[in-house]
């Protein structure tokens, strides 16, 4: 796959999903009735982070979650992290990768012990534990305790996930062999 191939592509896909984060953060928005002032002023907008970056409302008040039965856990909050950091772990060795190509004019595959591979091996063992995890929670959750119209749609973005991180590890195990055009056009296809 010629890399300008792969930059128009994915530009494309990014460019769709940043229009669709602000279309349903302007509806959301609107239905909270807020002043636009208030979601950007800097107390509050730190407190939102550091609320979205430690979880805080998968505490169960400091109990755990009673998800997937009755017992407080903090199984879900564990998963639940392992997801997110693992998912910005390998958005970071994208973001590493794309430095070290555009400005230092390095060309990949880079080395094992390389910035972008480390970062990329690190969060790519959060997405294959953390959505794993989820998915088997969710297996064994009473299904009143959720809304099953959504199940589908978490299910399969789980298993989207999980297959990312995993095409990701045989990309990088086999890279150095004939089938590294393959499998990259496999891992690329999951990730779209």
């Amino acid at each position: 796959i010629a890399h300008n191939t792969m930059v128009a592509i994915f530009g494309a896909a990014a460019l769709w999903v940043v229009i669709a984060f602000v279309m349903g953060f302007r509806r959301f928005w609107a239905e909270m009735n807020e002043k636009m002032g208030d979601f950007v002023s800097p107390s509050s907008f730190r407190e939102a982070v550091w609320n979205v970056l430690t979880l805080k409302y998968l505490d169960g008040g400091g109990e755990g979650c009673t998800y997937p039965d009755e017992q407080p856990s903090f199984t879900r909050r564990t998963f639940h992290h392992l997801t997110f950091y693992g998912f910005m772990l390998c958005f970071a060795a994208t973001c590493v990768g794309t430095f070290k190509h555009y400005v230092l004019g390095w060309i990949a595959p880079y080395g094992l012990a390389s910035l972008t591979v480390v970062l990329g091996t690190l969060g790519g063992i959060g997405l294959l534990i953390g959505p794993a995890g989820l998915l088997w929670l969710k297996h064994r959750a009473d299904p009143m305790l959720s809304d099953q119209r959504q199940r589908g749609m978490d299910s399969g973005f789980l298993a989207l996930l999980f297959l990312t991180s995993l095409t990701g590890f045989v990309l990088l195990i086999f890279r150095a062999t004939p089938w590294m055009g393959i499998l990259l056009t496999i891992h690329l296809g999951v990730v779209l």
